[in-house]
């Protein structure tokens, strides 16, 4: 499971899949020319009806099926089918199903370390995620800290930025968020209360039922794309951007470490081929499908808000107040905390000549 063997064979996605159907010596059998089966059951953390989130799932257990000839399958259960939405890493963990799809930053109560998986206030765009877990170190530094879980990752999926969600009513001011009662996950709950807001942690299939019955005052989820299927601009109308929380978050595939050991090398590869596939279609699915997304809820009267300095700069400073406490207090966390600190800092670097003043540009003149 070094970093170096599972990227060998990702580049483009033909190129993984050729890859993955490598026989080794000449003459030599495929493990699924061979007659071998596998069957697998993956519990997804998603409701079929979100597409290109759950899609992916369906993305991974297609193409294993296909570059075995049906030998290797992977059957895919919507969230709570088969076990709750976040009861999936407890389930991949003791065996009960081999697989899930899924956002690590979901247990950050089992441990904050989980978070990297996905995303972090103030962390990586989608870009530098991928790059930071392809080639970054961050992999490998993830593989260690999930082995004492039972578990091996791979990324399998990207938002891109998100945005910040549906209020009820306007916030200008930190002020405003004090007693706020908002569906939020991972680290941003942690960053949010320390500002007086009320963090929930409920389901994507969950949400719009409780921010219509008033059960919260503002959810966030992904983007246009999904919030519009989620039916949330018909309960709320404010709708706040950017997801500082989640810049770039990374859905993984999680993998038991025992089904993954037993499998044919073949296998491996193809599995990690796949998961390549759909880590790089749900980033350009949703970069396709937000745009047109948001015209539509805006021409539907959906409100369109910054958050305002006060309150990006607010959280920023509470967010590393945050990483400060937790490192102190979590070898684990800060383990990984201190490395991808210094990635981020060198990429934002980076980025600030050439993207950040393409995409300024870019910006200014298409209006």
């Amino acid at each position: 499971m070094q970093r170096r063997s599972f990227l060998k064979g990702i580049g483009t996605a033909g190129a993984g899949i050729a890859a993955a159907s490598a026989v080794g010596p000449a003459g030599a059998q495929s493990a699924a020319q061979s007659g071998l089966e596998v069957r697998w059951r993956l519990a997804s953390s998603y409701p079929r009806s979100l597409d290109t989130i759950h899609g992916a799932a369906e993305t991974i257990g297609r193409i294993v099926s296909d570059a075995t000839g049906g030998k290797f399958q992977i059957q895919v259960f919507a969230g709570g089918d088969l076990v709750p939405p976040f009861g999936v890493v407890d389930a991949v963990q003791n065996g009960t199903v081999e697989c899930t799809h899924t956002a690590g930053y979901y247990f950050f109560g089992k441990d904050p370390t989980f978070a990297f998986c996905c995303a972090v206030p103030f962390g990586l765009n989608a870009r530098q995620q991928n790059a930071w877990m392809i080639q970054g170190g961050g992999l490998d530094l993830m593989r260690d800290f999930l082995r004492d879980y039972n578990i091996v990752n791979f990324p399998a999926g990207n938002t891109g930025a998100q945005m910040g969600g549906f209020f009820r009513k306007e916030i200008n001011t930190v002020d405003d968020l004090k007693g706020l009662k908002l569906r939020v996950g991972g680290f941003a709950g942690t960053v949010l209360a320390r500002l007086g807001a009320v963090p929930q942690q409920i389901a994507g299939g969950d949400i719009y039922s409780s921010l219509e019955k008033g059960t919260i005052d503002a959810a966030e989820w992904v983007g246009p794309y999904d919030d519009e299927k989620l039916g949330l601009a018909k309960v709320a109308k404010y709708y706040y951007y950017p997801g500082w929380w989640e810049g770039g978050p990374e859905m993984d595939l999680f993998v038991n470490m025992d089904a993954y050991a037993a499998l044919p090398k073949e296998y491996q590869t193809i599995l990690a081929a796949a998961c390549a596939v759909a880590n790089a279609e749900m980033l350009a699915k949703y970069d396709v499908n937000n745009p047109t997304a948001l015209r539509r809820l805006v021409a539907a009267g959906v409100q369109l808000r910054p958050f305002s300095r006060d309150i990006m700069n607010a959280a920023w400073k509470a967010a590393n107040e945050v990483y400060a406490e937790t490192a102190a207090a979590n070898p684990r966390f800060k383990k990984v905390y201190e490395p991808w600190k210094a990635f981020r800092d060198q990429q934002v670097l980076w980025f600030r000549v050439a993207e950040q003043n393409f995409d300024s540009f870019m910006a200014s003149a298409g209006r």
